[in-house]
């Protein structure tokens, strides 16, 4: 009889894992702006293209992983891509030029990339079949911790010490994630019968899955608009005169989080999709309008609990839809599809808005970020809702 256990060592030790890449990520992504700034001397554009490399980088190696992965030998690739993630977060305390960092953020880019997919597909392979929905939600709910403690974490360590402390801290975490993944028992690609034989061409449906694009192209607006808060809410802070309550931002956003996430998974299952996207849309376009003109602590933290209500609606439901109108063979590479998009989005975004805030403001950027996530509810009505009703009417 197949094993129904979902809490066993490997899939908490994979979890792990994949919680620490992320948090190290996280950490990275809302500090390093001010280390751009202050140690480095650069830009707001140079803030957006530090992120954006990364991403660039990681998203170019996400479906590669994926067959890499099916292919080759996977105990090898966790082990150096781990390998190579947890050395690049060493290498920060090297680096005093910009240009240094921009390289140095594309060859960790490659690890966080191959790193973070090879976690997925391995807790993927772990969770028993007939757990595997509940499974996938708790893996994410591992990622979605590192999402809202990393910034807090990150920025704490930076009011209370100096870059040193933070990218030393950074480097601890990537060998927590390291050791993690290496005493996980990773599972054996199995040869299932009646099974046709992969045919090795380099076709693009082997890397994504057609049927998550349109949810996945919803995600990356909304992933597109959130890359500003990530990125630039430190220095915002700091803009507005109230730089130590950067971290505190967080820490509401992750407390909306935690507490919306129960109702809105049952809410999911009950009554579908569209009663969680849309006010969870509304919500996030309201908090990113509040944040564009907090100008006192309560409406900057207010902001950040109405973005975070909007935002932990909306990311678990797109995940949810993007493995529903997938295969259920393709689920792994729905998920990556998704991340993929996503991915890209915050790539992008944090690199567009941060020119719009070099030119017109911190005020300007997240009102212009306001009125794309707006448009996420006209791309999932087009994409989504209105083929859902199509395929129910037939």
């Amino acid at each position: 009889m197949q094993k129904t256990t979902l809490w066993n060592k490997d899939f908490i030790l994979i979890s792990l894992s994949s919680f620490f890449i992320f948090i190290t990520f996280y950490m990275l992504a809302v500090t390093l702006p001010s280390f751009v700034l202050d140690d480095l001397q650069g830009s707001n554009q140079q803030i957006g293209l530090v992120t954006t490399v990364f991403i660039i980088a990681a998203v170019i190696f996400r479906p590669l992983t994926g067959l890499w992965f099916d292919e080759l030998n996977r105990k090898k690739i966790i082990f150096y891509s781990l390998a190579l993630f947890t050395v690049c977060s060493l290498l920060y305390l090297t680096i005093h030029s910009f240009s240094m960092l921009l390289i140095l953020r594309i060859v960790h880019g490659v690890g966080f990339g191959i790193a973070a997919t090879v976690t997925s597909a391995i807790a993927i392979e772990i969770i028993p079949v007939q757990r595997r929905g509940e499974g996938i939600g708790y893996f994410s709910l591992f990622m979605s911790l590192a999402m809202v403690i990393g910034p807090f974490l990150g920025l704490t360590v930076l009011s209370h010490y100096h870059f040193t402390a933070l990218f030393g801290a950074c480097f601890v975490f990537s060998l927590l994630a390291f050791a993690c993944s290496q005493l996980t028992r990773i599972p054996l690609k199995l040869k299932l019968q009646n099974q046709p034989a992969i045919v090795k061409s380099y076709n693009w449906r082997r890397f994504i899955e057609p049927k998550a694009i349109p949810i996945s192209l919803a995600g990356s607006i909304l992933a597109f608009s959130y890359g500003a808060i990530s990125t630039f809410i430190s220095v915002y802070a700091k803009f507005l005169g109230m730089e130590q309550m950067a971290s505190y931002f967080f820490m509401v956003f992750a407390a909306m989080i935690l507490v919306s996430r129960p109702f809105t998974g049952k809410l999911f299952d009950r009554a579908g999709e569209h009663v969680l996207v849309y006010p969870g849309i509304a919500l996030f376009v309201i908090g990113m309008l509040w944040l564009s003109q907090a100008h006192s602590v309560a409406v900057f933290l207010v902001a950040g609990a109405i973005i975070g209500l909007g935002f932990g609606a909306l990311l678990p439901s797109f995940q949810a839809i993007a493995v529903q109108v997938s295969p259920s063979h393709r689920r792994g590479l729905a998920m990556g599809t998704y991340f993929m998009l996503f991915d890209s989005g915050y790539g992008l975004g944090s690199y567009i808005l941060g020119m719009v805030a070099a030119k017109s403001g911190y005020r300007t950027m997240y009102l212009v970020g306001s009125l794309i996530v707006a448009c996420t509810a006209i791309i999932y009505y087009m994409l989504h809702h209105r083929r859902s009703k199509a395929r129910l009417a037939q």
